[in-house]
């Protein structure tokens, strides 16, 4: 005989599953594309404090990174995401990477660690954001690394989602996948609105700080 689950019962398990998802930062308000992106004002892993008002008039990328993530090994060992950044600043676009990984996280990195991490992959960005308590990446609703934002010169948020369109950790994957990041930069750059604005963000899921 089957056991009956009770209606009550399964509307407490529904609010605890509500709770848990909102303690990991999964049931947050997410930054909205056509509307204005998140003010921010953060430290960067030289020690310098860094916010978007910093860049207004400018399109800025930012890019959310964890070393220990093979989806983010996958695009900085191909040159995939250097590349995508020099091209970016190459145009006058301000890039941001940003860390929301947690302090006690098995693979975070302390800011000289990261910043000399990304300079031996070869990294083009403007600064390293340094947001181990994640109010950064939960303002945005940062879920993964990498996850990709582009904000206009008016601080209007025009892109959001993955940085290319192949979720998988081949590299070969690279040839046949369109870089969002690149599209997007390319259009808002010549006058035209973004085709592709919003796609689904893949990768390692960022560990948050509980209770940030």
């Amino acid at each position: 005989m089957k056991p009956c689950i009770k209606p009550w019962a399964l509307l407490g398990s529904l609010a605890t599953l509500t709770l848990g998802l909102a303690a990991t930062g999964l049931a947050q308000a997410q930054a909205v594309v056509g509307q204005p992106a998140p003010a921010f004002k953060i430290t960067d892993a030289s020690g310098k404090a860094v916010s978007l008002a910093d860049f207004k008039g400018k399109h800025v990328v930012l890019e959310w990174v964890n070393p220990g993530c093979p989806f983010v090994q996958k695009h900085y060992d191909s040159g995939n995401m250097p590349a995508t950044q020099k091209s970016a600043r190459g145009k006058d676009v301000v890039w941001l990477s940003v860390s929301s990984t947690a302090r006690d996280a098995g693979d975070y990195k302390a800011p000289a660690e990261l910043a000399g991490w990304l300079q031996k992959k070869g990294a083009s960005n403007n600064a390293t954001l340094m947001d181990e308590e994640g109010k950064l990446g939960r303002s945005y609703g940062a879920r993964t690394t990498p996850h990709m934002y582009v904000i206009d010169p008016q601080g209007k948020l025009i892109y959001a989602g993955a940085i290319d369109s192949k979720p998988s950790t081949d590299i070969a994957d690279l040839k046949t996948a369109t870089n969002y990041v690149n599209q997007a930069l390319g259009e808002a750059l010549a006058g035209k609105p973004v085709s592709k604005a919003q796609t689904q963000a893949y990768g390692c899921s960022i560990k948050y700080a509980s209770g940030a």
